[in-house]
């Protein structure tokens, strides 16, 4: 099957050199998912954008990852699970909260468990929720601005995810200690 390319700097399309520039000074690296993205500007920078846009939300480090991992895995992500592993990392959440996301298991915090149902709801029922499960959500202590912000988060990783099973994007060599398959 032939995949898309992960373009470098030099590869990518003009209007995109300047986003790998800056993935480039962020990371340290050009991730495989911004070289694939790449080949559309427009893409790779609305990704970057909701990318920045979602980290700025209400959600603190461990919601954020809550957010996303419930997403990666329930695309079955290849890249995304693995790269959030070490995202999470670095971002200082438990490690306990990461596996309990990659092996589908309640997460002890009930909170959190209630941020992650009411995601996979909103992803497995394209946003049709019931007044009860944002009723239920409420009670955990979220609101309206948290569903509209996984709403946002959605966005991105529908960005990535989608690429990603498309483009067979190789997981970046940072993160394949965490590999990870459904």
């Amino acid at each position: 099957m032939t995949t898309l390319k992960v373009h470098d700097i030099e590869s990518a399309p003009e209007g995109s050199k300047a986003l790998l520039e800056n993935s480039q000074k962020s990371f340290g690296m050009i991730p495989g998912l911004h070289g694939v993205l790449a080949a559309s500007p427009k893409i790779l920078e609305a990704y970057q954008t909701l990318h920045q846009l979602f980290t700025e939300t209400s959600f603190n480090n461990d919601e954020l990852t809550v957010v996303w991992q419930a997403i990666n895995v329930e695309h079955a992500c290849h890249y995304c699970v693995p790269a959030h592993t070490g995202i999470a990392k670095m971002m200082k959440v438990d490690d306990a909260i990461t596996e309990a996301l990659r092996n589908e298991t309640p997460l002890a915090d009930a909170k959190l468990e209630a941020l992650r149902s009411m995601t996979l709801t909103i992803v497995r029922n394209r946003g049709n929720v019931t007044q009860e499960d944002l009723d239920t959500f409420y009670a955990a202590g979220y609101g309206g601005q948290q569903v509209l912000e996984i709403i946002l988060g959605l966005s991105q990783k529908v960005i990535s995810n989608y690429t990603n099973h498309i483009a067979h994007t190789p997981v970046d060599a940072p993160f394949e200690k965490f590999a990870w398959s459904k």
